[in-house]
């Protein structure tokens, strides 16, 4: 019904009233947007007031590998094998054995083409149809700017696979004004889990009441490269999150999240308010 209501029946809302409104179902409170103190409220009023035309490039799935290649290097960008504005366009004899499509302006939705087992083009046209493609604007769902004003268009990147059969981990990194703090590892199945940890690896109790998996995840080899990495993307943001995957200790970013959540997650106390401590908001004179 959240959803329902937010799509259809409030596009006249200001961005304010919209969030108003969305933190009221999710919180159960009115939200604090003249002296924000939570972590959520914290994201919303970044929504807001903090907003940069570069966000748009960071969000979108195509462009942003340009610009982490620039910050960091290419071998840590997925190649991606071309980037189109519809199914027609996309010519799948030049495709690789398996690769993985999505869109450029939203979550998740992704569709693995396996050339092996035939390629299902009822699924594609029905995913990257002009209704779910061009029709589809991400920033109406929680008024998060950096998705506005993304063109919509389909890309195929490499897919990444540790040969286990299983889902790749993701490592994803809450960045406090250009510093890593907090990093969480899940993964892209069905069922969401979220083991959160220190920069040291230890456990620590985060959560916004989803499963901890056991055993613990061990210590990536790599993983002071991830933090050295994220503080570089980072740089100069109050907050952003950012993601990795670890493909055979080879690293790959994933993606720049600025509102974990949409902003409309609750947190466990006490990390509600302590993690809103560490954002630092902007003057905005």
């Amino acid at each position: 019904m959240v959803d329902y209501i937010s799509t259809k029946l409030t596009r006249f809302y200001s961005d304010e009233r919209y969030i108003r409104l969305k933190y009221r179902l999710h919180f159960n409170k009115e939200i604090d947007l003249v002296n924000p103190k939570g972590f959520n409220e914290k994201l919303n009023w970044l929504k807001l007031n903090f907003r940069n035309p570069l966000f748009t490039m960071m969000a979108d799935k195509y462009w942003v590998k340009q610009y982490v290649a620039n910050k960091i290097g290419k071998e840590y960008v997925v190649p991606c094998y071309g980037c189109w504005k519809s199914v027609d366009e996309i010519d799948f004899d030049y495709l690789p054995e398996k690769c993985f499509l999505k869109s450029t302006h939203d979550s998740g939705g992704g569709i693995l083409v396996d050339k092996s087992e035939g390629i299902d083009f009822k699924r594609i046209r029905k995913r990257f149809n002009k209704k779910t493609l061009q029709g589809k604007n991400w920033y109406w769902h929680l008024r998060e700017y950096p998705y506005k004003h993304i063109e919509p268009r389909i890309i195929a990147e490499e897919y990444l696979d540790e040969g286990t059969g299983k889902e790749l981990h993701d490592y994803k990194f809450y960045c406090f004004n250009g510093e890593p703090a907090y990093m969480y590892v899940t993964n892209k199945g069905k069922k969401i889990y979220e083991n959160y940890y220190d920069l040291k690896f230890n456990a620590i109790d985060i959560s916004h009441g989803y499963d901890r998996v056991y055993p613990e995840f061990s210590k990536p080899a790599n993983f002071e490269k991830m933090i050295e990495l994220a503080r570089v993307l980072s740089n100069g943001l109050p907050f952003v999150r950012v993601d990795f995957f670890n493909v055979n200790n080879k690293l790959y970013f994933g993606e720049f999240t600025f509102y974990d959540w949409g902003g409309m997650k609750p947190l466990k106390d006490p990390w509600e308010s302590r993690l809103g401590d560490m954002i630092k908001l902007p003057s905005l004179f």
